[in-house]
């Protein structure tokens, strides 16, 4: 049940982004909620083969290159979900920590252990 409830939730996270943020458009709640299955999936298991893959520069930029991957991998995903589109790659930077302070905030405020 947890697990239906943190899909919702980072479903409202990517409409609240793309609220915030003209770059990002998502059609409707359904590509929302498609969206944000596969953002989590690919953050899963594409994100830490990439982290791994990348970690000498990771270590020299001292972690912000973290910030890149996010952002390409969120990239990825609006290129993969129809319905789902973000106009370049500085917007998806931008959109992938957005994402992450809404998603963290509105399980703060609504999970609670």
């Amino acid at each position: 049940m947890r697990l239906l409830a943190v899909w919702l939730l980072n479903a409202l996270a990517l409409l609240a982004v793309a609220y915030l943020m003209p770059s990002v458009q998502i059609q409707s709640f359904g590509a929302a909620l498609v969206a944000a299955l596969v953002l989590g999936l690919a953050n899963a298991v594409v994100r830490p083969i990439l982290v791994l893959l990348t970690l000498p520069v990771t270590v020299l930029t001292l972690g912000l290159f973290l910030l890149v991957i996010n952002g390409a991998v969120f990239l990825a995903v609006s290129r993969l979900v129809s319905g789902f589109e973000v106009a370049g790659w500085w917007a998806a930077i931008f959109a992938a920590i957005l994402y992450s302070i809404v998603s963290w905030f509105l399980s703060a405020l609504i999970l609670k252990d």
